[in-house]
């Protein structure tokens, strides 16, 4: 069976100039609906995914998202809110995009169809066996990705793939393959809109559930997020406050001193401990 780009096929709507504000916000809405239904069939894949990075990172493994654009663009993010969210070290969870940071905000000429120019950044943060590296592209066929994922699990990476297509050139690539196929995008090929948006969904899952299970959150809380601004520390005060019955000044200056709820509340309770 030829592979077939559904990605890439003209949108269902038409005419889109001549439509109101209203209309077309509407239709927008209408086609996001299906993301999350589409999102919903990769579980078992993500699942897959997901235990097979914490494996690795109890050892010591690391986590790289690689993409080129958009897709680039969302690994990056949600990699870097994995150290203000959960206070983990930036080198656990690491995002690469093709052309490097200036494609942050920029295009950068011809960066994702370099075959070899994934491996080789990869090699920059010397990457070895323990490591997980899923490629994200909503076509299925960057070449950028591909061939970072085709070398990285020659080398024993655990290796993920994350597309708007099925059958994709990038699945194949990939020992987990998760293809959310969320159909043509509003404005044909805006793989920012409807493809990103399930990249994110299924991003927010893997990193989310990996913290998890490694141990980053307690009950439902951000116990060991960053105190950043005040917001944060209002948080998290209120966290010790209801971890400890401790007055809220109390509890403001325990978590100050120490710096996480989490480092907070051992402390307090190491310290009881000791009076005993």
């Amino acid at each position: 069976m030829a592979f077939v780009k559904i990605s890439e096929q003209d949108s269902l709507y038409n005419d889109l100039e001549k439509k109101s504000v209203l209309e077309i916000l509407t239709e927008i809405n209408q086609e996001d609906h299906k993301v999350a239904d589409a999102v919903q069939k990769t579980i078992p894949q993500v699942e897959k995914l997901v235990t097979g990075i914490v494996s690795r990172m109890k050892k010591g493994g690391r986590l790289f998202y690689m993409g080129a654009g958009t897709s680039g663009r969302l690994g990056v993010l949600d990699a870097s809110e994995i150290p203000p969210t959960f206070g983990m070290d930036p080198g656990w969870i690491i995002g690469i995009i093709a052309g490097g940071d200036t494609a942050l905000r920029n295009a950068v000429e011809n960066a994702e169809d370099d075959t070899e120019q994934g491996w080789k950044d990869l090699l920059e943060y010397n990457i070895n066996e323990k490591d997980t590296v899923v490629g994200i592209a909503a076509s299925g066929t960057t070449p950028y990705v591909i061939g970072a994922l085709k070398a990285a699990r020659a080398h024993g990476c655990l290796t993920g793939a994350i597309t708007s297509n099925p059958d994709a050139p990038i699945s194949e690539a990939a020992e987990i393959a998760m293809e959310m196929v969320v159909g043509p995008e509003y404005v044909t090929g805006s793989s920012r809109m409807k493809s990103g948006t399930g990249q994110k969904m299924i991003c927010n899952m893997i990193s989310t559930s990996v913290m998890i299970k490694m141990g980053r959150v307690k009950g439902n809380k951000m116990v060991n997020m960053q105190l950043t601004n005040k917001k944060l520390v209002d948080r998290g005060t209120r966290m010790v406050v209801d971890e400890l019955g401790l007055d809220y000044e109390s509890a403001k200056r325990l978590l100050l001193l120490h710096g996480s709820v989490k480092k907070a509340c051992d402390a307090y309770r190491a310290a009881d401990d000791d009076k005993l």
